[in-house]
């Protein structure tokens, strides 16, 4: 009931000034939700991430003891670690299916080089950055074990890009062309993660499973590549080929009324996600092609673009939701240990922050044909955000780690979370900061 309390306080009260927020201060509602989050997090918990921190100076609110997600699951860790990753799978699989619908008609063709560009060297790049840094900050770690972190947060976030490429800021500066490219990046390449994933995983996994490194890679092959990927994208073409022929049929005969049309996307993603969740497969990618093979003909699209404020509020409720959780289970108690130290956390977040994407769009966004110059380089550089997919994936290594693997198993959900806030925070303040810097200036 609090936790209720909470969430329609929050929609309640914040709303009131919500044009203010989003459009005159162009905060990001995530941010917002991520801090409410925190604020009600229980007081112990952040009590004890105070005083395990000797001078280290915490930044945000004391903990109200409102919200105790700890208490859904009478404290169980695996349950609460299981809590999380349904949540976070239901949240991004009807976002990357909303980013699919909201791509022109047959975008996935027409910018394919742009998206290979953008899935595979520059993801690379990303991840092998990602995974130096861990290893020359945190203690305990292989090679092998920072590339398994450092693939949770090589993907961008399909809900802070979301709050990117939406609002009034990007209505006026942001280009339709790098909005639609960092949208269909965001939702392709959260289910591109698994390959970064399970390639370190199943490496780690050869002296348990008595697999040498050629059947380790051809084990990967087959389960990542063809199982996980390959299905997944043919299953999610075929689901939404199916939904946009007998949505078209029931449309134009007048069987569908308009409030169930534009639910069809809400929908279409759960069933999406049942069935490819239970078939094995990467279920989130599946909902990204799933989504876009529904409007390759720009009929959805179109139809629902009309009246899109119902997605609009499912956006606007999922990821006030969601965040408002990821603030509530800041696992802080876990941020001094003996692998991790709260110096090396933040030295570790602006490192990411600056290197982990930046340099390599900038050397190869002549390479994309959808940004045009420079300047789209560093925007799309820049918003390639950490958010809810990370901590997603983080749960999933967790799980598919060996047990023996000790250092990267008690590292790897509080790395990535703290990189998921840290994310959330300096992107969700950007833009406000280059609005505000030039009035500064000439006041001073």
């Amino acid at each position: 009931s609090l936790a209720l309390c909470v969430l329609g306080f929050y929609l309640v009260t914040i709303g009131q000034f919500s044009y203010i927020i989003k459009s005159r201060l162009f905060m990001s509602s995530a941010l917002i939700s991520l801090c409410v989050g925190i604020g009600a997090f229980p007081r112990t918990q952040f009590l004890l991430f105070l005083l395990t921190r000797y001078c280290y100076a915490a930044v945000g609110p004391i903990g109200l003891d409102w919200v105790s997600p700890w208490q859904w699951v009478n404290f169980d860790e695996e349950a609460r670690y299981n809590l999380t990753f349904q949540l976070t799978r239901l949240v991004i699989g009807i976002q990357v299916m909303f980013a699919g619908i909201d791509l022109p008609g047959a975008y996935l063709r027409r910018e394919a080089w742009s998206l290979f560009m953008l899935l595979l060297p520059i993801m690379t790049i990303a991840w092998f950055i990602s995974a130096g840094f861990i290893l020359l900050l945190f203690k305990g770690l292989t090679f092998l074990e920072a590339l398994a972190i450092s693939a949770c947060i090589t993907p961008t976030d399909p809900i802070l890009a979301n709050t990117i490429v939406k609002g009034r800021y990007a209505e006026k500066h942001v280009p339709k062309a790098v909005k639609d490219i960092i949208s269909a990046e965001s939702g392709a390449n959260d289910g591109l993660g698994y390959p970064f994933l399970f390639l370190a995983i199943f490496l780690m996994q050869r002296t348990s499973h008595g697999r040498s490194i050629n059947e380790s890679l051809q084990h990967w092959i087959v389960t990542t590549w063809i199982y996980q990927i390959l299905m997944s994208c043919v299953i999610g073409a075929l689901i939404g080929y199916i939904a946009r022929k007998s949505l078209k049929f029931a449309h134009t005969r007048q069987l569908i009324d308009h409030e169930s049309f534009l639910a069809y996307g809400v929908g279409l993603a759960l069933f999406t996600l049942g069935v490819v969740g239970v078939l094995g497969s990467d279920d989130v990618l599946a909902c990204f092609i799933a989504g876009n093979s529904l409007t390759w003909r720009d009929f959805y699209r179109i139809e629902a673009s009309e009246e899109d404020t119902f997605q609009d509020v499912i956006d606007s409720l999922l990821d006030t939701a969601i965040f408002i959780y990821v603030g509530a289970v800041m696992p802080w108690s876990e941020f001094t240990s003996e692998f991790i130290s709260p110096w090396r956390l933040v030295v570790f977040a602006i490192c990411i922050l600056v290197f982990r994407r930046l340099p390599a769009m900038l050397a190869l966004y002549r390479f994309i044909p959808a940004l045009d110059g420079f300047s789209e380089g560093l925007f799309a550089g820049w918003f390639g955000p950490i958010g809810v997919s990370a901590i997603y994936y983080a749960i999933l290594a967790r799980e598919n780690l060996p047990e023996d693997r000790i250092a990267v198993r008690e590292s790897v959900f509080p790395i990535v979370i703290f990189m998921a806030m840290s994310s959330t925070i300096v992107h969700g303040i950007t833009i406000p900061a280059t609005k505000a810097a030039p009035l500064a200036i000439k006041r001073t």
